[in-house]
């Protein structure tokens, strides 16, 4: 009792008030259930979950007692809980709680971990500076799967801050173009295609993924001329032939960049197209039909 009333304090002086939660619910298949009070939790979601269950695959954690649709409603569920109508979800599947060796062999069951985080979110209408990133970038294989080894995102991001950037943009060991810390990086030519680097040798983004399923409907209205991914895209043609450059990530889900480090893009100023593009995914979360019914109460 003493330790969770400890944590409890801990929690209430960190927040400010007990009643205004930023996380409102947690689930830990530790403890076996959804947790409301925030003191507890120390420890597109089809597209999500299926890179997040073929990345536990590949780091060879086993998803035997979490299949798909049990992960699915556990989150529903969670988010049902919480109460929480406008934020974000995050979840973790780990090798689970062992002898903090190396091998897992030593943890006799994965774990689950769920929460829901309140937040205000809205859309980005304004342009952000970028540069190139100092910190090396991940090998493909750990490039292309949802993982925690977050370290060189958050030395890039740190990097960039520090010389007055949103973020930077990582470089492959060829020249070419590949993403940003947790986001994608998408351009417009000045033949208004609009183009991102292929995901074989970098995460692929699910927000990049269904922007890239929305955008010819932009095509079709005649504001863009086409819609492509290329694994070539070199730094010069970037910024010297874009008109239009923008980071793309499900907390966006398009935030226009109007500097790369020294090179004005375009004209310096947020695009029409960036925008519209930014519109039509921010309308697919609200009502496109990947939207997921949460049984509030």
């Amino acid at each position: 009792m003493q330790v969770l009333e400890k944590l409890q304090e801990k929690c209430n002086s960190s927040s400010g008030s007990s009643s205004s939660k930023k996380y409102p619910a947690m689930y830990s298949s530790v403890l076996g259930g959804i947790i409301l009070d925030p003191a507890m939790m120390v420890v597109p979601l089809d597209a999500h979950l299926h890179r997040f269950l073929r990345s536990a695959a590949t780091a060879r954690i086993d998803t035997g007692p979490f299949p798909r649709e049990a992960l699915r409603s556990i989150l529903v569920q969670m988010t049902a809980a919480s109460g929480c109508r406008k934020g974000s979800i995050r979840y973790w599947l780990s090798a689970g709680p062992g002898d903090f060796l190396l091998s897992s062999s030593g943890c006799p069951a994965p774990a689950f971990y769920g929460v829901v985080i309140a937040s205000e979110y809205e859309q980005c209408r304004h342009g952000v500076r970028a540069v190139t990133a100092s910190v090396p970038m991940k090998p493909p294989l750990f490039a292309t799967m949802k993982n925690v080894n977050y370290l060189p995102n958050v030395l890039s991001i740190m990097d960039a801050e520090d010389k007055g950037a949103f973020a930077s943009v990582w470089v492959d060991d060829r020249g070419f173009v590949a993403e940003g810390p947790h986001v994608n990086v998408a351009f417009v030519t000045a033949d208004r295609e609009l183009v991102l680097p292929t995901f074989d040798r970098i995460l692929g983004g699910c927000t990049a993924k269904r922007l890239l399923a929305l955008a010819p409907r932009l095509v079709d209205a005649g504001m863009l001329t086409a819609v492509a991914t290329r694994n070539n895209i070199t730094v010069d043609e970037a910024k010297r032939g874009s008109v239009e450059m923008a980071f793309v990530g499900s907390g966006l889900p398009v935030l226009p960049i109007v500097q790369w480090d020294d090179t004005t893009i375009g004209d310096g100023k947020v695009g029409e197209l960036m925008l519209a593009l930014s519109d039509l995914l921010w309308e697919d979360m609200k009502s496109g039909p990947d939207r997921i019914q949460v049984p509030y109460k």
